[in-house]
């Protein structure tokens, strides 16, 4: 049995759940797929989960849980994980996770296998494939033992529209965790912001990306018109975001942010590998570039070569008039 871990942000579920949920469905194969819901009260998230029909739903209800902490999680998780035995523990590679993971493979001595892109294969024969050094590499890793594996997976690495639902809900369960309230060290917070008023990329569905080839700051207002036309989130590969043209929390790539939008359009991006990371969970994949040879048309399912001062403008003007 795989064991998919939701996350919940606010009162709703973070899409990364989702993504979580495919990645669980492509490593299980014909093993049955359940999923794990914590919180002080989760019903109606965990009949969310369940109308879904991809598995039988874990809820587990408890006050400690009601605002994150790493030791109230830890402790839940644990329980839960050694009561129910799966082979395989997947979760999203979001901040919450990269806080008490590490924490809850150390206390079950367990394997830890994180920022996963790709599984190659199904159950205990799977591999794992991971970036390293900022997405130069990758490595395959299969994790050595008998006992379950904790997975994380890279956030646009896998479709959340690629679940397979089925046609009947799974059943819902309610498994008694014990969680000792002494033993919570943190006091909760506020959850965690990449910076003041950040924007989360990883939940837009359409991204409007420049690059070095919008030549300086002054020219954003061309990209931004392109934008707002289209409903899209602006967004800029690093040298931008360096230069200070746009903050540091719309950069895409390895040591920015990692999306999977519907609509991903690169203008003026040449399409370096730290960046090729950070989108290439995009659906659909739109390129504007004067250089033919530009690494972007490599991935990209549509490509214009051409002088993006010229095209995107003509562009905003199509949309205006359609």
């Amino acid at each position: 049995m795989i064991l998919a871990v939701a996350e919940r942000r606010g009162g709703t579920l973070n899409r990364a759940t989702w993504e979580a949920v495919a990645a669980a469905q492509t490593l299980a194969g014909s093993e049955p797929v359940m999923l794990a819901i914590l919180g002080a009260s989760v019903g109606a998230l965990a009949q969310e989960l369940a109308a879904a029909g991809v598995g039988d739903v874990l809820a587990i209800e408890d006050s400690a849980l009601d605002a994150y902490t790493p030791d109230a999680y830890v402790m839940a998780l644990r329980g839960l994980i050694e009561s129910t035995s799966p082979t395989h523990v997947l979760l999203a590679h979001t901040y919450q996770t990269r806080d008490f993971a590490p924490m809850l493979a150390a206390r079950l001595r367990l394997p830890l296998i994180t920022d996963v892109t790709a599984i190659r294969g199904t159950g205990g024969g799977a591999t794992f494939v991971r970036p390293m050094f900022q997405g130069k590499l990758v490595a395959e890793v299969r994790p050595g033992g008998d006992g379950p594996c904790l997975v994380t997976c890279q956030i646009g690495a896998f479709r959340a529209d690629a679940v397979k639902k089925g046609g009947a809900p799974g059943a819902i369960a309610a498994p008694a965790v014990a969680i000792d309230r002494a033993a919570i060290r943190q006091q909760p917070e506020a959850p965690f912001q990449e910076a003041k008023q950040a924007v989360d990329l990883s939940q837009a569905a359409r991204i409007v990306a420049v690059g070095r080839g919008i030549k300086s700051k002054d020219n954003l207002p061309v990209a931004e018109r392109l934008a707002q036309a289209l409903g899209a989130e602006l967004a800029a590969s690093r040298p931008i975001c360096d230069n200070g043209w746009l903050p540091m929390e719309r950069q895409i790539g390895s040591s920015g942010q990692t999306v999977a939008p519907k609509l991903y359009l690169a203008l003026g991006i040449s399409g370096a590998i730290q960046h090729l990371v950070g989108m290439k969970g995009s659906r659909t994949v739109v390129a504007i570039n004067k250089d033919a040879d530009a690494p972007i048309f490599e991935v990209a399912d549509y490509g214009i070569v051409g002088d993006l001062f010229e095209i995107v403008p003509a562009l905003v003007d199509a949309l205006k008039a359609s």
